[in-house]
């Protein structure tokens, strides 16, 4: 079974920056991919952005040249870097890992509070 595990949520002021860590454990062989999603009040939950194990990324267009995701896969662990923040990327950020004939797992959430 697999568990992952984010931080770094926080509140930041419109323009300022946090970094999301999130580590995966117990039986992690198998994952192809792993990724941030979040969810706003009242609103689904949705994509931001996704690794590969083979390290091909993928973004929502409406984080593409604010953020970055990256992994150090030593530790088992993937990164979102968040710059340039804006009010409406406040939410509850989950990470996601998806593994080969199991049903992806999620994160408890990290809070992120964007505001003046």
């Amino acid at each position: 079974q697999v568990q992952v595990v984010e931080s770094g949520g926080g509140s930041v002021q419109p323009g300022g920056s946090l970094r999301l860590s999130c580590v995966a454990s117990g039986s992690i062989s198998g994952i192809y991919a792993m990724g941030w999603y979040r969810q706003a009040p009242g609103k689904q939950r949705e994509l931001v952005a996704e690794i590969t194990r083979g390290g091909t990324t993928n973004y929502a267009d409406f984080v593409k040249g604010r953020f970055a995701i990256s992994r150090d896969s030593a530790k088992n662990t993937v990164y979102l870097q968040m710059n340039d923040l804006k009010s409406e990327d406040t939410a509850v950020y989950y990470c996601n890992a998806k593994k080969y004939l199991n049903a992806p797992v999620w994160g408890q959430g990290t809070q992120v509070t964007v505001s003046s």
